[in-house]
C-alpha cells in the first residue's frame, strides 16, 4: 500500500492534473485526501463529483478554470433529476483547494500516516460493502488488522460500573483469544476495557477515532493508541490529522466501527450512550447486533434494555459468553454438530436449541482454571485428584474451584466436585483432552 507525500511539490498545478507530473497512483491519491478535506463535501458529493469528471485528480482540474464552482455544483445533481447535494460555498472551497492542495496535503505528509481510499485494493472490504462508505482513511498501524477474516466490535458507555468493564475484558479476552480482530471507538470506558484486553493477549485490536490523529482524544489514551499500532492493529480516522474533534464528529465514526465489524456487542448503555448510535448502525449495515443486558431500573444499562425493546429479534441478548461465541459464529464444534444429527431421532434438530460445546464455554476461562475444568469434566472430582492431575498446588486447585462454583460451572457434594451448569449440559460427545499445567 502506498502512502501519500511522493507526488512532486506542494502547490504545483500540475501535481493533480490528469496527465501531470509524478506518478499517475500517488497524483490520484493526493487529489483524494485534497477533496476529502474539503468543508462540504460528504462521501455523496465526493462519489458523484469523481464520477462525473472521472477521478479526483480531474476534478481539481477543473476546479482551476472559469465557471468551475457552477460546474461542480451541477456535477453533485442526481440522474433521475434531483438536486445537487453540493452547496455553491463548498464549490468555492474545492476550487480554493485546487488553487492551493498544500494547504490540505502538508498535514497528511507531515503525520506520517498511511492512506487508503476506496480506489485502492487494500481498502477494507467489510467497509467498501456499507452505504456511504468513507472516501479516505488516515491510518497508524498495519493496515491487514482492518481486513481480518473474523472481527467483532465492542463497544459501551465512557462510565461504566466495575462488572461492566471487567465484562468488556472478558468478552474480548474470549473473541480474541478465538482469532478475532476487536473494534471499538479508544473512548473512556468499555473500549477502552475491550482495546486493553487486546493488547494485553498480544491480538490485534482497532481504534476508530473520531478526530484526526494529531487530536486523539481522549489525550491520556495516546500510550493506548501506540500499543494498539505496535501490536500489529490499527488506529483508524476518517478524518484528516489535524481535525479537531467535535461533538458532530463521533456520531459519524460509530458507522465505521460497525462496518469493520462483523457484529456489534453492546456492554453497557445508558440512555443516551453514543453506542447506541453504533447499535444502529449494525443494523442498518445489516450486521449482528448482541446485547448484554443488566438488572431493571439499572441506569447503566437502561439504554441497552430499551434498545432490546425496541429492536425486537434484530438484536440478540447476550445470555453468556460461551453462548455469545457460539451465536457469532467463532467456534464450530463438528464432533458435536455431527452428534447432534446422529443423536437426533428422526434426523437432524431442526427445532432444538443449539448446545454449547465444552471448548466454547473454556474460552473464557484462564488456563489453570480450564485444566481444572476438564479434569472435573474427565471424571476427578476430589482436591487431591485435580492436583496430582494438573500439577498445581492445593491452595491453587481450591482457588480455582472456588472461581468456577460462582460461575455456576462446578458444584460440591461430600468432598467431590462435579460439572455444573453449562459444563455439564455443553454438547460435546469428544472430550478435549486435559492440559497439565505445573505451578510456578
Amino acid at each position: 500500500m502506498l502512502g501519500v507525500g511522493r507526488a512532486g511539490p506542494l502547490g504545483r498545478l500540475d501535481a493533480t492534473e490528469p496527465g501531470g507530473a509524478g506518478n499517475p497512483d500517488d497524483v490520484e491519491r493526493d487529489a483524494w485526501v485534497v477533496l476529502n478535506g474539503v468543508t462540504g463535501v460528504g462521501p455523496v458529493s465526493f462519489g458523484r463529483l469523481v464520477a462525473s469528471f472521472g477521478s479526483a485528480a480531474a476534478v481539481l482540474w477543473a476546479a482551476r478554470h472559469p465557471g468551475a464552482v457552477a460546474r461542480l455544483v451541477a456535477a453533485t445533481g442526481s440522474q433521475d433529476g434531483g438536486g445537487p447535494t453540493l452547496a455553491p460555498s463548498a464549490g468555492a472551497a474545492i476550487v480554493a483547494a485546487a488553487r492551493d492542495p498544500g494547504r490540505l496535503l502538508v498535514p497528511v505528509r507531515r503525520s506520517g500516516l498511511q492512506v487508503l481510499t476506496l480506489a485502492d485494493e487494500a481498502y477494507p472490504s467489510r467497509l467498501r460493502r456499507v452505504d456511504l462508505p468513507p472516501p479516505v482513511l488516515f491510518l497508524h498501524g498495519d493496515p491487514a488488522a482492518l481486513d481480518r477474516a473474523r472481527s467483532v466490535a465492542i463497544v459501551g458507555t465512557r462510565r461504566p460500573t466495575g462488572v461492566g468493564r471487567a465484562t468488556a475484558g472478558r468478552i474480548a479476552e474470549a473473541v480474541s483469544g478465538l482469532g478475532a480482530t476487536i473494534v471499538s471507538g479508544l473512548a473512556l470506558g468499555i473500549d477502552a476495557a475491550a482495546h486493553a484486553a487486546a493488547v494485553r493477549l498480544g491480538t490485534p485490536t482497532i481504534a476508530v477515532i473520531g478526530g484526526g490523529h494529531e487530536h486523539l482524544y481522549p489525550a491520556g489514551h495516546r500510550g493506548l493508541a501506540r500499543a494498539i499500532a505496535a501490536g500489529g492493529g490499527a488506529v483508524v480516522s476518517e478524518f484528516a490529522p489535524d481535525t479537531t474533534p467535535t461533538r458532530g464528529t463521533f456520531p459519524r465514526r460509530n458507522r465505521i466501527i460497525s462496518g469493520l465489524a462483523d457484529a456489534t456487542v453492546v456492554v453497557e448503555a445508558g440512555a443516551r450512550s453514543g453506542a447506541l448510535t453504533t447499535a444502529a448502525w449494525a443494523l442498518e449495515q445489516g450486521r449482528g447486533l448482541y446485547i448484554v443486558p443488566g438488572r431493571l431500573d439499572d441506569p447503566a444499562v437502561a439504554g441497552c434494555l430499551a434498545f432490546l425493546r425496541e429492536a425486537g429479534p434484530e438484536a440478540r441478548i447476550v445470555a453468556g459468553i460461551p453462548e455469545l461465541l457460539e451465536d457469532l459464529g467463532l467456534f464450530r464444534d463438528p464432533v458435536a454438530a455431527a452428534s447432534d444429527v446422529a443423536c437426533a431421532p428422526n434426523g437432524p434438530r431442526g427445532t432444538s436449541a443449539p448446545r454449547t460445546s465444552v471448548r466454547a464455554v473454556l474460552t473464557c476461562l484462564g488456563p489453570l482454571e480450564r485444566a481444572v475444568a476438564l479434569e472435573v469434566v474427565a471424571g476427578r472430582g476430589t482436591v487431591d485428584e485435580l492436583v496430582l492431575a494438573t500439577g498445581a498446588a492445593g491452595a491453587a486447585v481450591l482457588g480455582v474451584l472456588t472461581v468456577l462454583e460462582v460461575r455456576g460451572l462446578v458444584l460440591e457434594a461430600y468432598g467431590r466436585y462435579r460439572a455444573a451448569g453449562p459444563l455439564a449440559t455443553a454438547a460435546d460427545t469428544r472430550r478435549p483432552r486435559p492440559a497439565r499445567v505445573r505451578a510456578a
